[in-house]
């Protein structure tokens, strides 16, 4: 029987639910006897996926966490996190037994070990396996605030390489991988050295047995003699030091083996040139005192040329303060030495310079892992929780603190298949599936987190598997904007929605404005005229942005009603007859001009200037084709007048001229050539309800040539015309043909 199955829910209470799973607590017993007494039935006889005990794990792990300076509390929680996987509602359970902190804290553990296990294979294997390590780094972050969910991980991760290389498992790659791209530089981030050299050392050996061995080969050749080596340079600096009145605590440096591969194949190095194999720190109490055993050591001891830094006067961008030197002692013997101060010392062993930052960070960095502002600031709170954890039991177990770093609005979930997605704190399934794709979301009618139906309104949490129901078809509910109804919670999906319904009333708009110009084309008799092509010719890149605008009532039909009714072509001065009236002098001819004296004589507008009222007029007399009417100021009217003057006659427009009678005029634009620059000039003149019979366009070096022949009564209206187009976007100038 499942461990599961004693624990469905039971009027026996909690006590009774714990006697029937075997567990009987005295009331003396400490918080960890008892955690361990609760866990052992079930995990006794229960195996992880690397074939290591549960129980043995569990107990590893408390003894880890319990080096670390621990609480009871914390290490109590080694055995509650694995228990709750075997639990029927295990908040309740623990809440109950132990309190809401410990159950919090074994829950939030819980999830992030199996949120680990379901995302380890992808997170390594995935084809884009280096962002995949990134948002599993940024999610171990997401629950750093709860320091101690954090740390137990770690110490579960190096319990689980400890096991693997004990038992000589081989086909665990993906551990180990994941271990030196994420686990370890965790434990930099948290200054916890000693699971940090450990879990590298290990998962390297798993990953390269051959090349550790030969590195560990060539360290063992001389481990004594370079251990005794130190031991005399360390007693014999801090004598030497002391006699010199520097009271200095001088520390040998330990260099673990993946620390030395490491920086042979970042710098190119072969063993014999790490130079750092015999490692001194000096700790002094003043930096005046840094700088007295720095001359002191350069005058006993040979410096190496190129081997110093002076990271005191000009500290490293991380804020990490130390004197770094190589020397040459009188063997030979090369040895390279830290002096710093106690406060400078501890900055960089828990500070935000810690080793992590100062090792991997920037562009000399090993690992090519790059610091940021928020990662810093980030670092700053973890270190505020190491210490507020270490009093913990103090606070009177007080709930865990969070931290306010970038990370704390984020969550991190899980697809079915363990990719990891971030998403911002309070999101959705909703949220979740736009963030997957954008048909995806719009399709989105259900969701089951952890295997369970859900409302879509949902808040999820850190480390939770979500899967999206969809419909085959279909758009996104504009109760989904509602901020009130809480359905969305990314602005990066609130977006996408409004642009579909934003999308739904332009597809609208678009079917009005094609049903309006298909209706004129009928109408005109031009249904076999391409719509792409008519759209060109009016300025529009595509018939779309035509139907868009005639729907959005933007562009006038009359305008392209204008276009497919190009004007009759006047008849040629040679075609014209002559046409004699009966009428006095004051009867008007049928172009509008009075005659002056002359009775019954024919009377033609000019082309060259195109009179209309109320412009000055002239006549000249042709040769069988009656009277040119000219304007007065036009340069042919000049200079026919100059060549004969006896042909001038005096002519004026009639009083009696109609009011409903119209003139052609042509208009001259020099504009910037543009796409759709002919569209806005004639939506222009369709406002001002004058009619364009003719246009005529010509474009050269990006300069467009046009000349706009229009019908007014009256030429004077025009200024205001003319005033309008000369501010449409590119004109240069707008102005009548004066001929």
């Amino acid at each position: 029987m499942k461990s599961t199955d004693v624990l469905e829910d039971s009027p026996l209470g909690v006590e009774g639910l714990l006697s029937v799973a075997g567990v009987n607590f005295e009331p003396s017993q400490q918080t960890l006897e008892r955690a361990r007494a609760f866990a052992e039935p079930f995990l006794s006889t229960q195996q992880l996926d690397n074939g290591e005990n549960c129980l043995v794990h569990a107990d590893a792990l408390a003894v880890l966490v319990k080096s670390l300076g621990a609480s009871d509390d914390m290490q109590a929680a080694s055995y509650l996190a694995f228990a709750c996987e075997h639990l029927n509602k295990p908040q309740e359970l623990i809440d109950k037994a132990f309190g809401a902190s410990h159950a919090a804290l074994a829950m939030e553990t819980m999830r992030l070990m199996q949120l680990q296990r379901q995302a380890q294979t992808r997170s390594v294997k995935d084809a884009q396996g280096r962002v995949q390590i990134e948002f599993v780094r940024r999610m171990l972050l997401a629950f750093s605030r709860d320091l101690r969910v954090v740390v137990l991980r770690l110490a579960s991760r190096l319990q689980t390489l400890r096991y693997l290389h004990a038992n000589k498992k081989t086909d665990f790659d993906d551990v180990a991988k994941e271990s030196l791209l994420v686990f370890a530089p965790l434990a930099n981030r948290l200054g916890i050295w000693q699971i940090k050299w450990e879990m590298e050392d290990l998962a390297f050996r798993l990953l390269e047995p051959q090349t550790y061995k030969q590195v560990a080969a060539w360290l063992e050749d001389k481990r004594v003699e370079r251990e005794a080596q130190v031991t005399q340079l360390r007693q014999s600096l801090s004598d030497q030091l002391l006699a010199q009145g520097i009271a200095a605590q001088v520390q040998g440096r330990p260099k673990h083996i993946y620390s030395i591969i490491k920086k042979m194949r970042g710098k190119s190095l072969d063993f014999s040139q790490v130079r750092d194999l015999r490692a001194l720190r000096v700790i002094v109490g003043t930096v005046e005192d840094c700088y007295r055993v720095l001359s002191w050591v350069h005058a006993q001891m040979t410096p190496l040329e190129n081997e110093f830094d002076d990271y005191i006067a000009k500290p490293k961008s991380n804020g990490y303060q130390s004197l770094h030197t190589v020397v040459s002692d009188t063997l030979g013997r090369v040895v390279e030495i830290q002096i710093r101060t106690h406060a400078m010392h501890a900055h960089a062993e828990f500070g935000v310079a810690a080793h992590w930052a100062y090792k991997e960070a920037g562009t000399k960095g090993y690992s090519g892992v790059q610091v940021s502002d928020a990662q810093a600031k980030k670092m700053a709170v973890l270190r505020q929780l190491l210490a507020w954890e270490r009093d913990l039991n103090q606070a009177a177990h007080a709930e865990p603190k969070t931290s306010s770093g970038d990370e704390d609005d984020k969550i991190y979930v899980l697809t079915p298949q363990a990719a990891i997605v971030e998403l911002p704190v309070h999101a959705t399934p909703v949220d979740f599936a736009y963030s997957l794709h954008t048909d995806l979301g719009h399709r989105c009618r259900g969701a089951k987190v952890d295997g369970l139906m859900v409302p879509l309104s949902t808040p999820l949490r850190n480390g939770q598997t979500v899967e999206v129901i969809v419909a085959k078809e279909g758009g996104p509910s504009r109760d989904w904007l509602n901020p009130e109804l809480g359905f969305l919670s990314s602005h990066r999906a609130k977006a996408k929605v409004r642009a579909w319904f934003n999308a739904q009333v332009a597809n609208q708009t678009m079917a009005k404005g094609r049903e309006l110009v298909e209706r004129l084309l009928q109408r005109e008799g031009k249904t076999a005229l391409k719509l792409d092509d008519l759209a060109a010719q009016l300025g529009f890149p595509a018939a779309a942005q035509l139907f868009e605008v005639v729907g959005k009532d933007e562009f006038s039909l009359k305008t392209i009603e204008t276009f497919l009714r190009p004007p009759a072509p006047l008849l040629d001065d040679d075609e014209r007859l002559l046409r004699k009236t009966q009428r006095s002098k004051s009867q008007s001819t049928p172009s509008g001009v009075l005659v002056v004296g002359v009775d019954s004589l024919m009377t033609q507008l000019a082309k060259c200037c195109r009179p209309a009222p109320p412009d000055t007029l002239g006549g000249f007399v042709t040769r069988g084709k009656g009277v040119s009417v000219h304007r007065s100021s036009c340069k042919n009217f000049i200079q026919l007048s100059m060549t004969a003057p006896d042909r001038v006659i005096p002519v004026a427009w009639s009083a009696s001229n109609r009011t409903d009678a119209l003139y052609p005029v042509d208009i001259q634009i020099v504009a910037n050539d543009r796409q759709g620059l002919l569209r806005d000039i004639s939506e222009v003149f369709a406002k001002d309800k004058i009619n364009v019979i003719g246009v005529q366009t010509q474009s050269i070096k990006e300069t467009a040539w046009m000349t706009f022949t229009v019908e007014v009564g009256d030429a004077s209206k025009l200024n205001k015309v003319l005033t309008v187009v000369k501010d449409v976007s590119g004109v240069r100038t707008a102005r009548r043909h004066l001929g």
